[in-house]
């Protein structure tokens, strides 16, 4: 059977092994049988950048995907707001393809639009403010010259003060803005599906805009248990491992 796999918010750690296991077990079992895989961001806790890779941080998880990207398994890769720092190394080494986000792709026939999700939470004002500044060019840029130590505590830093901010701010806010979702399905002439990740809140939604109906798919992330969605000519149907 011709199918494609979603996943997203993995959030891979050290600190969590049975979840990259967990990870692992699913390229070699699952994915290695799909027609191609997209991760849809937060693949990792974090990225401090792709010189990381020489420190042999992630080894493991960059020898599988490479392994199976070489079995011809397409593999995409969209930037969450954990891992925007994934480049063209990472990709060389993975032989992954990095698409930008949104990306409306056609599978099956129909057109599809992928986000990592995060530009959605219109509501968490701060939040938006933070991403533009950090997205910008000439920021990730100035970053990336840092030492690597010190790009990791600054990260580290982030980490423990959006935990704490987290507690303060309500699950409505942390949510996507539905008008926000109104306006990227209009932008994208009303695709029939939409798959994105980051809140944390798998489900199924149905959009009525203007007499257009879109389905939206939101993945679930991978802290305690592992999720995918997969796609084929018959349509979604999302799974648990």
């Amino acid at each position: 059977m011709d199918y494609c796999l979603f996943v997203s918010d993995l959030h891979l750690c050290d600190s969590r092994p049975q979840i990259t296991r967990a990870f692992i077990s699913f390229l070699e079992k699952t994915a290695s049988k799909a027609h191609a895989l997209y991760i849809l961001g937060d693949l990792f806790e974090y990225w401090a950048g792709d010189d990381s890779i020489a420190t042999g941080t992630h080894q493991a998880i960059i020898q599988s995907l490479k392994l199976l990207t070489s079995k011809g398994v397409s593999v995409f890769f969209m930037h969450g707001n954990r891992d925007f720092l994934i480049g063209d190394d990472f990709a060389k080494a993975t032989g992954i393809k990095i698409l930008p986000d949104p990306s409306l792709v056609t599978l099956y026939g129909k057109p599809v639009l992928l986000s990592h999700g995060d530009a959605l939470c219109t509501d968490d004002i701060a939040y938006q403010k933070f991403r533009s500044e950090v997205r910008n060019a000439s920021w990730k840029t100035q970053f990336l010259n840092r030492p690597l130590k010190e790009r990791v505590a600054y990260i580290e830093q982030l980490r423990a003060r959006s935990e704490q901010e987290k507690s303060t701010k309500s699950m409505l806010t942390m949510d996507v803005n539905l008008q926000a979702v109104d306006n990227i399905l209009r932008e994208f002439k009303f695709p029939p599906l939409f798959i994105h990740g980051h809140t944390h809140r798998p489900n199924k939604h149905h959009h009525n805009i203007d007499g257009n109906v879109s389905e939206r798919w939101v993945l679930g992330d991978w802290y305690e248990q592992g999720s995918y969605l997969t796609l084929s000519a018959s349509g979604c149907h999302s799974h648990l491992l």
